[in-house]
């Protein structure tokens, strides 16, 4: 049974959540296998579904396809976009867009991270195409009056 948080420990919690979310898209973006590699999880399963392609489960399988997919980073830069987090206790779900930098998102994709040694790690990460692409939001330039 899922334990009721408080808001302000939930607020943390999410925060959290998304700051680890930020950091995979982080290694991916700079082809940072060492980081990729601390974020996945040590101790639960885990397993990834990248676009197009077969499931693969296990720890050592999922990081030797992103060492591949590490390898070729550099003409282009993954984003996350619009993060929203789901908790579940110790487990945590964040569906987001994924683009290449400031072009429409082509992606999106689910990460599912657990609490594992104090640490939100990743479990399962799958991306799929859009039906249609999504631009990037205007940020909103703050005024002072």
């Amino acid at each position: 049974m899922l334990q009721r948080m408080d808001p302000k420990q939930r607020v943390l919690t999410e925060a959290a959540v998304l700051r680890a979310n930020q950091s995979f898209y982080e290694a991916f973006g700079r082809g940072d296998f060492a980081r990729m590699d601390e974020l996945w999880a040590r101790t639960a399963p885990v397993a990834c579904l990248h676009p197009g392609a077969p499931l693969i489960s296990g720890r050592g399988a999922v990081l030797d396809s992103w060492r591949r997919i590490l390898e070729g980073v550099g003409t282009w830069s993954l984003v996350s976009r619009e993060p929203s987090v789901l908790l579940f206790g110790d487990v945590a779900i964040v569906t987001c867009l994924e683009a290449n930098g400031n072009q429409p998102a082509h992606l999106i994709a689910s990460n599912v991270f657990v609490l594992e040694e104090r640490d939100w790690r990743l479990v399962h990460h799958q991306a799929g195409p859009l039906t249609q692409p999504v631009p990037a939001r205007p940020v909103a330039k703050s005024s002072v009056n």
